[in-house]
């Protein structure tokens, strides 16, 4: 049920998509557990921008790195055995990427060398990593959404702190995808994917984690919530992988507005770049397309700090 009238609608458009010489469609492990065992020849995820304005997004099932130019030129920057999946830079230009096969690692752009940062939670293997931010004081909170869903509500969320310190936060979330901070940097949104929900976790200092509540309830779908992002007016926005969509929600999970694909429904994460940082660009996995939308509001600034060592 929901108590909104829709909001208006706007359609995104074709940025630009992975050229055909980096196509090649084939049956793969990740393919098989995740998209029904179909041939594909990539799966976009994890879009960032560095601050040159060049975007880069994963491919997870060939553990490809790419960056885009401002043109919408393509390069690949890495190729490893990984399944990389979220991707955020840091302020000084390495790049933290959450891998499926190996946890948290780290890239870098210039040689294309990926180096391990936290393979294992103690000596006990991830379920599958798979979104990350960084906070103000150089935390990074990160996903463990494997194969979670509403059979196995076991997901978790991580802090790794400057120090090193390993800390799960909650452990019984079915399906933890997208992560951002709130403005006010003291509660984390996460987009549960099976539930059709995103969850607001309140941060107390080093106080445990209590009142975790639902923060906005999605009507369904082939799929759920997945990436997250945030603009300068505290709306977040939601991409409704299976749904060919991304919600803009105000401060109080209101609707305000639904951008449209206008290529695959598999819209599966989002950054915010180009010009005065008002542009909305869209990974949508399913045609290896990025999309593009011109955003009420600029986004928010993202926090980048000390990697811990």
């Amino acid at each position: 049920m929901s108590f909104f009238a829709p909001p208006p609608s706007i359609d995104a458009s074709v940025f630009t998509r992975l050229p055909e010489h980096f196509r090649k469609p084939r049956k793969t492990a990740w393919s098989n557990a995740n998209r029904s065992g179909l041939e594909i020849d990539s799966f976009l995820e994890g879009p960032s921008f560095d601050r040159q304005g060049r975007l880069y997004v994963t491919d997870i099932p060939y553990g490809r790195v790419f960056r885009v130019s401002t043109e919408g030129a393509w390069e690949q920057v890495a190729e490893y055995d990984g399944w990389p999946n979220g991707l955020k830079i840091h302020q000084d230009g390495r790049i933290v990427i959450t891998d499926y096969k190996r946890g948290l690692v780290q890239l870098d752009p210039d040689s294309g060398t990926v180096t391990p940062l936290l393979e294992t939670a103690g000596s006990e293997g991830f379920k599958g990593v798979n979104d990350l931010v960084f906070s103000p004081s150089g935390d990074i909170y990160f996903t463990d959404q494997g194969q979670t869903g509403l059979q196995d509500p076991s997901g978790r969320v991580y802090k790794l702190s400057p120090c090193g310190t390993l800390t799960c936060l909650v452990n019984t979330i079915p399906s933890p995808n997208g992560i951002v901070f709130d403005p006010a940097r003291n509660h984390l949104l996460v987009a549960v994917t099976r539930a059709q929900q995103i969850w607001r976790i309140p941060l107390h200092g080093n106080g445990p984690i209590a009142k975790v509540g639902v923060f906005a309830q999605l009507h369904g779908g082939m799929a759920g919530p997945d990436g997250l992002a945030l603009d300068d007016e505290g709306c977040l926005y939601v991409a409704h992988t299976g749904f060919g969509s991304v919600w803009r929600l105000s401060r109080f999970a209101e609707p305000l507005l639904r951008i449209r694909s206008c290529a695959g429904i598999s819209t599966t994460n989002i950054a915010f770049g180009g010009p005065d940082n008002r542009s909305l660009f869209i990974t949508e996995s399913e045609t290896g397309s990025i999309l593009r939308v011109d955003a009420p509001a600029p986004g928010l600034t993202m926090y980048s700090h000390t990697i811990p060592a």
